[in-house]
């Protein structure tokens, strides 16, 4: 008698046990389902599923909410790297922005530090050395034109000299050249004086 209460209680055991099992599992599973990794949903469907020979046999349950979870992780991927993309392309953007100002305000600044260090010399815009050097290569020229007329001036103020000397000579031969023409004129025309006077004596005899 009690032998067969054993049997009729056994198998209502078994039920009871495989039932309760199966919602721990399928609670497990569910649970499962509902985390965020998907690596860990794949893992413990193929952990929970049932197994025929080398195959997995995996509830149909199971297969669509872990695909519908894979969908939505995937377009939650898409979306956070399209958020991504258009944060990098107004990022770039940005920099495109910001590098074309920087090369802007470079280039005010090397204009500014141009005009600083430059002078306007008959509109040409030089550097302080280089009309530094400009101007000190002028006043070597001038420098060099200066001594070069002062040495003709001198050289011309020397012949000029020289030449005043030979004209003074020259009045100074010429003077003494017709003070003797004159005295010799003049004792010709006292002998011719003499000669005339002679004449007449004789001829008054």
């Amino acid at each position: 008698m009690k032998l067969l209460k054993y049997l009729l209680v056994l198998p209502l055991l078994l039920f009871f046990f495989e039932k309760t099992y199966a919602q721990e599992n399928n609670i497990s599973v569910d649970s499962a389902l509902q985390q965020e990794k998907i690596e860990g949903q794949f893992d413990i469907v193929i952990k929970k599923s049932g197994k025929f020979q080398e195959y997995k046999v995996v509830k149909l349950i199971w297969l669509n909410k872990l695909k519908s979870n894979t969908v939505d992780t995937i377009k939650t991927l898409e979306s956070k790297l399209n958020t991504s993309n258009l944060k990098i392309t107004e990022q770039k953007s940005t920099i495109t922005e910001l590098e074309e100002s920087l090369a802007k305000t470079n280039d005010n600044l090397s204009t500014i530090t141009l005009e600083k260090d430059s002078i306007s010399f008959f509109g040409i815009a030089l550097t302080k050395s280089s009309y530094k050097t400009m101007m000190w290569v002028i006043i070597g020229i001038l420098l060099g034109l200066l001594g070069f007329f002062i040495y003709k001036f001198k050289n011309s103020n020397s012949i000029t000299l020289e030449a005043r000397k030979a004209l003074d000579e020259t009045e100074a031969e010429f003077e003494d050249h017709r003070r003797r023409a004159l005295e010799r004129e003049q004792k010709v025309m006292r002998k011719l004086q003499d000669e005339i006077n002679k004449q007449r004596k004789t001829g008054t005899k």
